[in-house]
């Protein structure tokens, strides 16, 4: 019989143990014996190794570069080097950097893909440049935001890219998805982020967006220039856009082009598999739309005021709240749209900005002075001369309360 069987038997015994005794019977010390009867006495804890680094003490300084300003190895190591008297060597900076940058993306990319409901992503698509069939010329700009989930997708085409426009979208996305998402990435565009306040390291929201996310429940969260993944989805639908290209000269008038916008996001939704899930997004959207975040979007109207429309009076001017203000003399008998923000208010024709007018309620009319001056030659001052134009206009008008001219 073997002695360890013998001895966990007395061992289980329960009876009193010489522990001298047993280990002279089993030829062995009483240590042995004492072992057995006791092993977490006897148990040691193997030590871990612990590996150092040159860069320990620098780890939490670069860190902080990566994160907030995506600064290369390159750079790092010659701010070490410069200011911190770093003695190693590139190559384990370099290692460090590349490691550090490639686990922050898997694990924002693997959280911003899996989870339904959680994030979307918005930008702009600005500046494209098409002419409709009479060669008249439209600088839009298209509102892009994308499901990250699901790439279910809303665009919109606009004038401009203000704060006001922007919360217009976004309410106008909340009712074509049913709801919002828990976060909305944005990338540091100023209507979001007050520049004046943030720093690299403390990003901060401006006050009246802070607002505007905290009444539709949704967290806003900006985009670090060190991920390039991570805005990815909508950067993806931005190159898209420039699909709308190919109809330069195709189309009417600003309503034909809206509605060309509106079949293609139609398109990229029903019709069109997205290349990153191999899925039409509308199948996917129809699981991720259970998890957003309902939207009472009656609340948020006061973020935004509509677009409102003026025809140009005989006199080559709107009347806006009381106030006229002129406009070139081409645009008499059209319809001009006026866009009111704080303390200015833009003028559009189509999407043409003619002019920007500071409000100021002291003067009943405001002309710009090329506008002026045109008005009078097309009126009982066309047989004058531009200097006899010049003079009136320096020694009686602007000495009038209610005319302001103002000089380009």
């Amino acid at each position: 019989m073997r002695k360890d069987v013998t001895l966990n038997a007395i061992i289980k015994g329960g009876d009193k143990i010489n522990k001298s005794a047993l280990a002279r019977q089993y030829g062995c010390c009483w240590e042995t014996i004492d072992r057995r009867l006791n092993p977490d006495k006897y148990k040691r804890e193997r030590k871990k190794r612990i590996y150092t680094s040159i860069l320990d003490k620098y780890k939490v300084l670069i860190d902080e570069k990566i994160e907030n300003n995506n600064i290369p190895a390159t750079g790092i190591y010659f701010l070490l080097k410069e200011k911190y008297n770093y003695e190693g060597k590139y190559g384990i900076v370099r290692k460090y950097v590349s490691e550090k940058k490639k686990n922050i993306i898997n694990e924002l990319t693997i959280r911003f893909e899996t989870i339904k409901g959680y994030q979307s992503q918005v930008d702009w698509k600005e500046k494209i440049k098409l002419h409709d069939i009479y060669e008249n010329e439209y600088v839009i700009s298209i509102f892009l935001i994308v499901l990250g989930n699901s790439r279910y997708k809303y665009i919109e085409l606009t004038f401009d890219q203000t704060q006001s426009t922007l919360f217009s979208c976004l309410i106008n996305a909340f009712k074509y998805f049913g709801g919002s998402t828990k976060e909305i990435l944005f990338d540091n565009m100023k209507t979001i982020v007050d520049h004046a306040k943030s720093t690299y390291t403390n990003v901060i929201i401006n006050s009246k967006a802070e607002q505007f996310s905290k009444d539709v429940g949704f967290k806003i969260v900006t985009c670090r220039p060190y991920r390039p993944r991570t805005k990815g989805k909508v950067e993806t639908l931005a190159k898209i856009m420039n699909r709308l290209k190919a109809f330069d000269k195709e189309f009417k008038n600003w309503n034909e082009l809206n509605d060309i916008v509106k079949k293609l996001n139609y398109n990229l939704n029903y019709e069109e598999k997205s290349q990153a899930t191999n899925e039409i997004p509308n199948i996917l959207f129809q699981k991720e739309k259970e998890y957003l975040i309902p939207v009472n979007v009656d609340i948020l109207k006061n973020y935004y005021i509509p677009e409102k429309t003026y025809k140009v009076s005989n006199e080559s001017m709107i009347t806006y709240k009381g106030i006229k203000y002129s406009v070139p003399i081409q645009y008499v008998g059209k319809q001009i749209t006026v866009l009111d923000e704080d303390n200015v208010i833009h003028l559009y024709y189509n999407t043409k900005l003619i002019y920007s007018y500071n409000k100021n309620k002291k003067y009943k009319y405001n002309y710009k002075e090329n506008d002026y001056v045109e008005i009078l030659k097309n009126s009982s001052f066309d047989k004058k001369t531009n200097e006899e134009i010049d003079k009136f206009i320096i020694n009686n008008l602007e000495s009038m309360d209610q005319i302001n001219i103002e000089r380009k």
